[in-house]
C-alpha cells in the first residue's frame, strides 16, 4: 500500500464521482474489511457493494488484501491501495504526429521563444506552455504532468538555485538541471515614472498601487524578501493581494494604469515600452527527470537551446545572458 497515490487518470476520477464508491473507499482506507463487513456498516446487500468495490478495484483504488476460510467458506478482504489519495489531471490538447513536450512552472520569456522555435520548426516537437510559478511547476512535474519544470527558486541558505528544491521535492529520484539563462528582474514602473519609484520601499511610502505575483513563483518568494528586507510591512503596500501568473500581466496592469507599479523581467518591461529600475538576477533552469533528459522527444528541444543563434536571439530580448545556457547538472538518485 502506497502513503499518498495521485488520481490522474479520467477512469478513476469517473470512479470516484459516484458518492457510494466514494462512501465504500473510505470505510475502507481504515483497515480491510470484506464485502459483508461494509455492507453492515452502510447498510447495504452484500452484492451492492460488490458492484462498486469492483469499479473500485479496476480504477486501480482497491485490491485483495488476503482471502481467509471461515468454516466452508472463504472471505475476501480489500483495501485501498494507498492511505490517501491526491487528485491531478492536466486535460492537454491533442498532440500532432510531431509530438507534444509539456513544459510547466515559471513564466519566461526565453522559453516563449524557445516554445515558438519549435513549433516553426515541421520536424520538432510542438511545446505546450502552462504558468503556474517555479514551486507549483515542480510538484506538478514530480506528479508526472510535464516533462520539464522551469524554476528560478533561490535557496538563501546555500546562495544556490533550483537544486536543494528539486532535491527536496525528487527524493530517490534522478534529474538534470539544464540552465536557459541569467535573467534581470526588477520594477516595472510606467513611462516617465511619475511616481518617482527607485525602490519597493517607496511603492509603500508614496500609496502606489502594487499588482503582485502568485504564491509558489519564484519572483513572488524575491518580492516578499526585498520588501522584508526593506523593512515594509506587506499589509500596507496597495494592491499586494492583487495577484497575476505572469511577467506580461504584470506588465500589463501597469501599461493599462490598474497599477503603479510590479516586479518582472527587464524583457517585459521593453516589450511594454515601460520603465525599469534594477532589483536582482537571477539563474532559471529546465528540471528536467531523467527518463525525460534521455528521451528523444527532447532531443529537438536541447538542440535548440543550445544553439549559438537561440543564444543571440534570447539576448535581443533584453536583461538575458546566455553565457551558462545549456550548462547542465546532475541531480544523483
Amino acid at each position: 500500500m502506497d502513503e499518498t497515490r495521485h488520481i490522474d487518470r479520467p477512469d478513476q476520477l469517473k470512479a470516484l464521482s459516484d458518492a457510494n464508491r466514494m462512501a465504500v473507499l473510505r470505510l475502507i482506507m481504515l483497515g480491510p474489511a470484506t464485502l459483508t463487513q461494509v455492507g453492515t456498516t452502510l447498510h447495504r446487500h452484500p452484492a451492492w457493494v460488490r458492484h462498486h468495490m469492483l469499479k473500485l478495484e479496476r480504477a486501480g483504488l482497491v485490491e485483495l488484501a488476503e482471502t481467509r476460510k471461515t468454516g466452508g467458506y472463504v472471505e475476501k478482504y480489500y483495501r485501498a491501495t494507498a492511505r490517501a489519495f491526491t487528485v491531478s489531471l492536466m486535460v492537454l490538447p491533442q498532440p500532432s504526429e510531431r509530438g507534444l513536450i509539456v513544459v510547466v512552472g515559471s513564466d519566461d520569456l526565453a522559453l516563449e521563444l524557445l516554445a515558438t522555435d519549435l513549433h516553426d520548426d515541421p520536424r520538432a516537437p510542438d511545446v505546450f506552455r502552462l504558468a503556474m510559478g517555479s514551486l507549483e511547476g515542480l510538484i506538478a512535474l514530480r506528479q508526472g504532468l510535464g516533462h520539464v519544470a522551469g524554476c528560478h527558486l533561490l535557496d538563501r541558505e546555500t546562495g544556490e538555485y533550483n537544486r536543494p528544491y528539486a532535491e527536496h521535492l525528487f527524493p530517490g529520484r534522478a534529474l538534470s538541471l539544464v540552465t536557459l539563462a541569467h535573467r534581470e528582474q526588477g520594477l516595472l514602473l510606467p513611462a516617465g515614472n511619475p511616481k518617482d519609484i527607485r525602490s519597493l520601499g517607496d511603492i509603500a511610502a508614496r500609496g502606489a498601487m502594487f499588482v503582485n505575483r502568485n504564491q509558489g513563483s519564484g519572483t513572488r518568494v524575491w518580492i516578499d524578501r526585498l520588501f522584508d528586507d526593506a523593512g515594509v510591512d506587506r499589509g500596507t503596500v496597495c494592491g499586494y493581494g492583487d495577484e497575476v501568473l505572469t511577467h506580461a500581466e504584470v506588465a500589463r496592469a501597469v501599461t493599462d494604469g490598474r497599477a503603479d507599479a510590479g516586479v518582472g523581467i527587464f524583457a517585459a518591461a521593453r516589450r511594454f515600452e515601460l520603465d525599469f529600475v534594477p532589483l536582482f538576477e537571477e539563474q532559471y533552469d529546465l528540471v528536467v527527470p531523467n527518463e525525460q533528459r534521455e528521451s528523444e522527444l527532447l532531443e529537438p528541444l536541447f538542440e535548440r537551446l543550445n544553439s549559438t543563434e537561440f543564444k543571440r536571439a534570447v539576448e535581443g530580448l533584453g536583461g538575458y545572458k546566455t553565457e551558462h545556457s545549456g550548462d547542465e547538472i546532475a541531480v544523483a538518485a
